[in-house]
C-alpha cells in the first residue's frame, strides 16, 4: 500500500471551515480555549512562530518529546487554526512540515454563566495564559536581563501607571492598545519580505487594563 501523502494524513484535523477562525463563540470557543491554553501546545506554536517551520522529528528532538507525542498537540493546534501544514518543505512523503498560523484569540470568562463549567473553562485559560505571560517574564529578567546586549535592555520596556478613569476611558485605552499592538506586529510581518535578511529579535508584547486598587505588600 503506498505511503499517504502528508496532506492526506493531516486532512482529518484540518480546520471545518477558515472563515470563522478568530470569531468562535459558546462552546466552540471554548474547544479553542482549551486547544491552546495547554502548555506544551503553547510551546510548540511559539517554536514553530519563531524559529520557522519544522518537522515533527525536529520538533521532539528540540523540545524532548515523544515524535507521537508532538504528533498529537500539532493535530490538535492544526484543527483549530494555530499552525498549518507545509508540505512544499517536504523533500519526501515521509516528512510532516509544520509551520506557525497565526490567528486572532479573544474572550471572557463572564460571558459564561456564573457557576457553569463552561465559566471554569474559560476562567481556567485567563489563569493560564496570565502564568505563561509570569514564565516569560520570569525569563527575561534570570536569563535576559543582564546578559542582554544594552541596545536590546534599552529598547525593552515595563511601564504601569495607575490613575483614576471612566469606564469609557479605561476601553478607549484598550482599544487603543490593541490596534497599535496590532498594527505594529503587521508591520514586523511586513518588514520580513522587504528585509529579509535584517537580524531580528522574538519580541513578546503583553499589556493589561484592569481596575486595581492599592496593593497590599
Amino acid at each position: 500500500m503506498p505511503r499517504r501523502t502528508a496532506s492526506e494524513r493531516h486532512a482529518a484535523t484540518s480546520p471545518a471551515s477558515t472563515d470563522t477562525l478568530g470569531s468562535e463563540t459558546g462552546n466552540a470557543l471554548l474547544d479553542v480555549l482549551t486547544a491552546f491554553h495547554h502548555p506544551t501546545r503553547r510551546w510548540l506554536c511559539e517554536l514553530l512562530a519563531v524559529e520557522g517551520p519544522a518537522t515533527v522529528g525536529q520538533l521532539a528532538r528540540r523540545t524532548g518529546l515523544a515524535v507521537g507525542s508532538v504528533s498529537h498537540h500539532l493535530g490538535t493546534l492544526h484543527r483549530y487554526g494555530f499552525v498549518e501544514p507545509a508540505p512544499e518543505l517536504a523533500r519526501d512523503t515521509r516528512e510532516s512540515w509544520w509551520r506557525s498560523r497565526p490567528r486572532q484569540l479573544s474572550w471572557d470568562a463572564t460571558d459564561y454563566g456564573e457557576g457553569t463549567v463552561a465559566r471554569r473553562i474559560a476562567g481556567a485559560a485567563e489563569a493560564e495564559n496570565f502564568r505563561h505571560h509570569v514564565r516569560a517574564v520570569q525569563r527575561w529578567l534570570a536569563e535576559g536581563g543582564e546578559s542582554a546586549p544594552a541596545e536590546v535592555r534599552h529598547a525593552s520596556v515595563a511601564t504601569d501607571t495607575l490613575a483614576a478613569a471612566t469606564v469609557d476611558q479605561m476601553g478607549e485605552l484598550s482599544r487603543r492598545l490593541t490596534a497599535l499592538v496590532v498594527e505594529w506586529s503587521e508591520e514586523c510581518r511586513a518588514d520580513v519580505e522587504v528585509h529579509p535578511d535584517a537580524e531580528r529579535l522574538p519580541v513578546r508584547v503583553s499589556a493589561r487594563v484592569f481596575p486595581s486598587g492599592p496593593v497590599k505588600p
